[in-house]
């Protein structure tokens, strides 16, 4: 096994008095219950508000426009909040944390039930952003108490699992919650099963001591600031603000970024997790995982217009089109998490980049009248190139870092793929304000970027790039 999945000894112990490779069983099967539940509910809460926005429009008595304060706002807060929240969990303990976001997002998805103004429910939906923010930033640091080493990559694999069905089926269950009930059902019948995972992760979840360190509320505040800033400069940019405006708010961000880095490399517990960016093999996993995520988003936001307007496709034919892709990660994710716990991430990484991107170049070029078959075997082989790469390429940062700092590897983790899909939503939107939407431009420039993934997953398989010994990173992080 090369140099990227070798452990460090520092790894396999676990200076908190937990077993250091993973849970007992059968209290294992009931954590990974609860976490899986916890995903599937964080995921699903954040993007089912989509389908109910015309119908809160309408009730609310507000602008189109406006709902989509609803969905942006949540995405909004969980990029600015989970690095800042990453690190918490190591200071008060990562159940305590995990299961305080998720007490505070059950509390915040029942309240949505009463909203009668747009206001009221921009900053419950805030307060739910915050509970998810805090679960998601350890939940892949629970996920690696939880399982053997040497079954990391499988415990992985289900959690992709959990985000991509998820995030597939959310679109059908607001649909089905809003043929029988009014739109604040599609948030209060997630409250029940919170509720449960609640249950299920008090009495199954690992128990992770904290560690009595400082904590960087300066660096909190200047992540915040540097992905709320870009973040809003660019969408203010994209929905008609003043192009000095938006300018000028992106500019503030790049500062506060700067800002940011020279401060976090002189912290010894840094929020922004540079210390393991120094790493070599995590600096090109997450710049590979920004790609991909960025590039999946280009193609799933732009595909509908296409084929609707380009092709005359009804929206009904459409989800059946795209819904190979989801389908196809769900039984590739768990299978490539397994091999990454044997196979190099590199490897496995740079073969499901060039699927991806041949099946991009394949969609790009589609037939003059295409039929369901013709694009559905084509996201077929999307969702087998980036099944192949994102579980392993998870895997391989969260079991990379050393144990002490897990919690920042999967706040890392959460933030790319979040900041990825933001990010392509935003490059759609900027697409389609200029006519290039609706053509082949999104796919061709999908297929740019997960070549760019492909080859930052590759260069990985480079032995060269060891991973360093305890002075490399944060004195205290080995």
């Amino acid at each position: 096994m090369i140099a990227e999945l070798a452990p460090r000894k520092a790894d396999r112990e676990d200076g908190g008095g937990l077993p250091a490779d993973g849970m007992p069983t059968p209290r294992r099967y009931l954590a990974i219950v609860a976490i899986s539940l916890g995903t599937v509910l964080t995921v699903i809460d954040g993007q089912i508000a989509g389908v109910a926005l015309p119908t809160i429009a309408r009730d609310l008595k507000v602008d189109g426009s406006a709902s989509v304060l609803v969905v942006t706002i949540y995405q909004l807060v969980l990029v600015m909040t989970l690095l800042p929240f990453s690190a918490v969990g190591d200071r008060i303990g990562l159940k305590r944390l995990y299961q305080g976001g998720q007490l505070l997002f059950t509390i915040a998805t029942a309240l949505c039930f009463f909203a009668k103004s747009l206001p009221f429910l921009l900053v419950v939906r805030a307060f739910q952003s915050l509970g998810g923010a805090a679960a998601l930033s350890v939940m892949a640091a629970m996920i690696r108490n939880i399982y053997p080493a040497k079954q990391l990559g499988r415990g992985l694999g289900l959690n992709s699992v959990c985000v991509s069905v998820s995030a597939a089926l959310a679109p059908t269950a607001g649909g089905a919650i809003l043929a029988v009930a009014p739109w604040p059902w599609v948030f209060a019948a997630g409250v029940p099963f919170a509720l449960l995972s609640l249950m299920l992760g008090r009495a199954g979840l690992p128990d992770v001591p904290p560690r009595p360190i400082g904590y960087d509320r300066l660096g909190a505040l200047y992540c915040a600031l540097t992905f709320g800033l870009i973040i809003s400069g660019l969408e203010a940019g994209v929905h008609g603000a003043s192009p000095v405006l938006a300018a000028a708010i992106v500019f503030a961000g790049a500062v506060f970024a700067i800002l940011l880095v020279r401060h976090e490399l002189r912290e010894t517990h840094p929020i922004m997790p540079v210390d393991l960016l120094k790493m070599p093999v995590l600096a090109l996993s997450a710049c590979g995982a920004l790609c991909a995520f960025v590039a999946s988003m280009t193609l799933l936001l732009s595909l509908p217009f296409r084929l609707q307007h380009g092709y005359g496709f009804s929206p009904g034919a459409v989800g059946a089109m795209i819904a190979p892709w989801p389908l196809t990660t769900m039984f590739v994710a768990p299978t490539a998490g397994i091999l990454s716990d044997k196979v190099p991430a590199g490897l496995l990484g740079g073969v499901g980049m060039a699927v991806a991107t041949i099946a991009l170049l394949l969609l790009a070029t589609l037939p003059a009248h295409p039929g369901w078959f013709d694009v559905a075997w084509r996201m077929a082989m999307c969702g087998l190139g980036f099944g192949l790469f994102l579980s392993p390429n998870a895997r391989l940062v969260v079991g990379s870092a050393p144990r002490a700092r897990m919690a920042s590897a999967g706040g890392l983790v959460s933030t790319v793929r979040l900041t990825g899909q933001t990010l392509g939503a935003t490059l759609v939107a900027s697409l389609l304000a200029f006519g290039f939407g609706e053509g082949r431009v999104p796919p061709l420039i999908a297929a740019g970027l997960t070549i760019a993934a492909g080859g930052c997953s590759l260069a990985r398989l480079n032995p060269a790039l060891r991973r360093p010994t305890a002075e490399d990173i944060s004195p205290d992080a080995a």
